[in-house]
């Protein structure tokens, strides 16, 4: 039986959350694993419901959508509360605690982590907070290692901000 991993991550549209993901899949391929990844958010974009998904597995990965997630990751209680339905009962729940306030009965697995406040006490910005996340994530559950995740962020933010989001990736691993 192939392992795999099907990783849903929710926010609103700002928030990185598409970046997170394209990081995460493409550290994944690093590692020597297919991944597939896709994003949805709202037209207004910023400010809307964003999500973004991953399947990492060993073997081909047929279908190309995540239908029940093993990992959810939230930043907003919106996304929570939009998203949590689908999350499979043995799943992990990732929740920012910055924004995220109430969180539903869930027999899931569930890490509260002030992730924005984190970014913004830590590198003076919400934005790092999905590095910060990308962090957590790792930490957790051990699906992609860190080499991999470092090397990509280097090749997928500009050039000025690198140190910065891998140290906020650091810190997140640490939290």
């Amino acid at each position: 039986m192939q392992n795999k991993t099907e990783i849903r991550i929710g926010g609103s549209g700002g928030q990185g959350v598409v970046l997170a993901a394209q990081i995460l899949g493409k550290a994944a391929v690093l590692d020597g694993k297919n991944a597939l990844q896709t994003q949805a958010y709202g037209a207004e974009a910023r400010g809307s419901l964003a999500k973004s998904e991953v399947i990492i597995s060993d073997g081909r990965i047929g279908f190309p959508a995540v239908r029940k997630p093993d990992v959810l990751m939230v930043m907003t209680q919106e996304a929570l509360d939009k998203l949590l339905k689908d999350l499979k009962e043995t799943g992990i729940l990732i929740v920012d605690s910055t924004n995220v306030t109430a969180i539903p009965d869930t027999k899931a697995k569930v890490f509260k982590i002030p992730i924005t406040e984190t970014a913004k006490k830590t590198f003076g910005e919400a934005i790092y907070a999905n590095m910060v996340m990308l962090g957590v994530f790792t930490k957790i559950t051990k699906l992609v290692s860190v080499e991999s995740i470092e090397k990509t962020i280097q090749e997928n933010v500009s050039a000025r901000t690198v140190e910065t989001n891998i140290n906020a990736f650091r810190k997140g691993l640490q939290l």
